[in-house]
């Protein structure tokens, strides 16, 4: 099974100026907890990403006012990718090895945003030994979580 046949199509997409506001907005609208981040709304190449988590940690969990932030102080700039003509158990394999719930989907030419592709799209489609595979490494705490674990 190919990425593109369980992805979301089209997702919404921030840039870097929006506030934490605009973008909070969207994942309410969207029922959503990630946004992709793209260097402009014309180019939709991805950039980043900002999930729900990094708007609490990066701003509240830091003593800051999110309503005085941008998606740029919050989010994750790094991307993972993943071509939508990948294969399911590639993009799975990916999510496992980056600890990543979500991979932003690419087309093959000009690099942007086609979809979004999460675990639970993946538990969707009952590959039941895949999803389990992925939970279990994704789970794995990791800095200070991991210590903080280990310790208990």
């Amino acid at each position: 099974m190919k990425v593109s046949e369980i992805m979301t199509r089209n997702p919404m997409c921030a840039t870097p100026d929006m506030s934490l506001e605009q973008v909070a907005r969207m994942m309410a609208d969207c029922d959503c907890g990630a946004i992709p981040v793209v260097e402009s709304q014309n180019s939709q190449v991805p950039i980043g990403i900002i999930t729900d988590r990094d708007i609490v940690i990066r701003s509240l969990g830091r003593g800051r006012n999110p309503m005085d932030m941008t998606v740029e102080d919050c989010m994750t700039a790094s991307t993972i990718t993943v071509d939508m003509e990948s294969d399911l158990r590639d993009a799975a394999r990916m999510m496992r090895e980056n600890q990543i719930r979500r991979l932003i989907v690419t087309d093959g030419d000009q690099r942007s945003i086609v979809g979004i592709v999460a675990l639970a799209d993946v538990a969707r489609q009952h590959h039941d030994k895949l999803t389990g595979e992925v939970v279990e490494e994704i789970s794995e705490p990791v800095g200070r979580e991991r210590q903080m674990s280990m310790n208990r």
